[in-house]
């Protein structure tokens, strides 16, 4: 018990000392401030200082280390551009830094998913647990030779003068005297409810981020190696499964290059943009569900994957997904061609090429024998580079850009430049309508342009005195300064 309390009176005093810090940052951040965006990257770097500082165990494990440094990466995010991308990446980063050095292995990502979800789940009742962990720390602690009541007479005097001088000092000094006014308790109005909230909030994060509780027990990963008992899969099914499908695929794949290509042409009432359009999502289940039925029957160790021919048959049915992955994003490109960019149709090239690299690396899972944690693993980490760039690009800057440089009225080819949906990305659009300014088109288009752009620039304004402030907002703000409208 002794020991136990000893530890708790070094590491708790100093992590209550950074709590205390941290929800005071917030206080000012977000409430005085009355600052809700960007802000929070601010209170992010303050929280892996404060894990840092008070984790010795954190700062030893080279795993964590990483963590914490991509944790500082994604609170730059947030300061840069907050999205709730930024913000779960952030947290997820946290939670492997702050757990990392409780672990002789990374192992997965299905065990780090549950003790991910484990530790915030508990995280929320921390500061309960930890209080009811200390109160019985005191009660088994014996008396020291000084207690608390031997102790305050010789605390009154000290104190008592200090407070006299202090008072003096701000009497004379209005700096001084200014700090402490800053420093003055809240007064008891309408507001303190939601403000004690807050710090309740603030303090759970940060004790959150301090006190580590992972789960007692995992499930394993499955370990998906071996045969499978599975009706009507063996490995002649297999074999006759694999050539059907690479003969449908074929056919599939000689289709999309003939009309892709336009070496053929489509039937009477069909576009290229119908086609392309109807194709795209479908043509992707199919290749996740190929992935799936490798992974089912062509797990490492089984007779199938022992089979020369079906490894044959298996690499090239994956060599045919890809170019159908890659057929699916050619027909998204010819979509976006006729109708221009969107975010939702960015987003879905995103996903396929992430799709085509689960495809790879299925394929090198069963040619190498590698483990179903070891695919896990890899996939997350893919998944994981993407969206990190994600977090610092805007998507809808770039579909504006892309819009704007394609349009019909600017080159004389692609979509007409559509003035509504450059509307609906706000903000987003500014660059992009700043240097659709520029070009001083004529007529209405051009009038429209001048409005829009001048539009966005308000609304960017407004968001701003909300308290939605960013490093990427003031950006486009003093870019919309920089180059006034000389449209009437």
């Amino acid at each position: 018990m002794q020991a136990l309390s000893k530890r708790w009176d070094g590491s708790l005093t100093l992590k209550l000392g950074l709590a205390a810090l941290a929800v005071m940052l917030g206080d000012y951040v977000f409430w005085q401030l009355q600052q809700f965006a960007g802000v929070q990257g601010i209170f992010g770097l303050a929280l892996v200082a404060a894990l840092a500082l008070a984790r010795p165990a954190v700062r030893r494990d080279k795993r964590a280390r990483i963590a914490l440094g991509l944790a500082a990466v994604y609170a730059l995010a947030q300061l840069w551009d907050p999205s709730p991308l930024a913000f779960g990446l952030f947290w997820v980063a946290m939670g492997f830094a702050t757990l990392l050095p409780g672990t002789a292995s990374f192992d997965d990502g299905w065990r780090w998913f549950q003790r991910l979800f484990a530790h915030g789940i508990k995280s929320l009742f921390g500061p309960l647990i930890d209080l009811t962990i200390f109160s019985r720390v005191r009660r088994g602690r014996p008396a020291g030779p000084l207690g608390l009541r031997r102790s305050l007479p010789v605390l009154v005097l000290p104190l008592l003068g200090s407070a006299v001088f202090v008072w003096l000092f701000a009497a004379a000094n209005p700096v001084i005297e200014q700090l402490f006014a800053s420093l003055a308790l809240p007064e008891f109005d309408g507001s303190l409810v939601p403000r004690i909230v807050l710090w309740g909030v603030l303090l759970v994060m940060t004790w959150g981020v301090l006190r580590p509780r992972p789960p007692r027990f995992l499930f394993g990963t499955f370990d998906g190696s071996g045969d499978v008992v599975l009706p009507g899969v063996s490995l002649a099914s297999v074999t006759l499964s694999l050539a059907a499908f690479n003969a449908l695929f074929a056919a599939q794949n000689l289709m999309d290059l003939a009309y892709l290509s336009h070496l053929a042409a489509l039937p009477k009432g069909i576009t290229l943009a119908d086609y392309a359009h109807r194709g795209a999502y479908p043509l992707v289940a199919t290749a996740l569900l190929a992935a799936l039925f490798v992974l089912v029957t062509m797990r490492p160790g089984s007779s199938t994957a022992a089979s020369p021919l079906v490894r044959r048959l298996v690499t090239l049915w994956i060599a045919q997904n890809l170019l159908l992955v890659a057929s699916a994003g050619l027909r998204t490109f010819d979509y976006v061609a006729a109708y221009s960019l969107t975010v939702l149709r960015l987003s879905a090239l995103l996903w396929m090429a992430l799709v085509a690299v689960g495809l790879v690396l299925v394929l090198w899972r069963m040619l190498h024998g590698t483990s179903a944690s070891w695919l896990i693993n890899a996939n997350l980490a893919a998944a994981g580079l993407l969206l990190t760039g994600v977090a610092f690009i805007d998507l809808g800057a770039v579909s504006a850009r892309w819009n704007v440089a394609h349009a019909r009225e600017i080159d004389g080819d692609g979509a007409g430049l559509d003035l509504c949906y450059l509307n609906d990305l706000r903000g987003s659009a500014l660059p992009a309508l700043i240097a659709l300014d520029q070009r001083h088109l004529p007529g209405a288009t051009g009038g429209n342009v001048a409005q829009l752009r001048n539009l966005a620039a308000v609304r960017l304004e407004t968001w701003r005195k909300q308290g939605g402030w960013s490093l990427l907002l003031d950006r486009r703000l003093a870019q919309s300064k920089a180059n006034p409208s000389t449209t009437t």
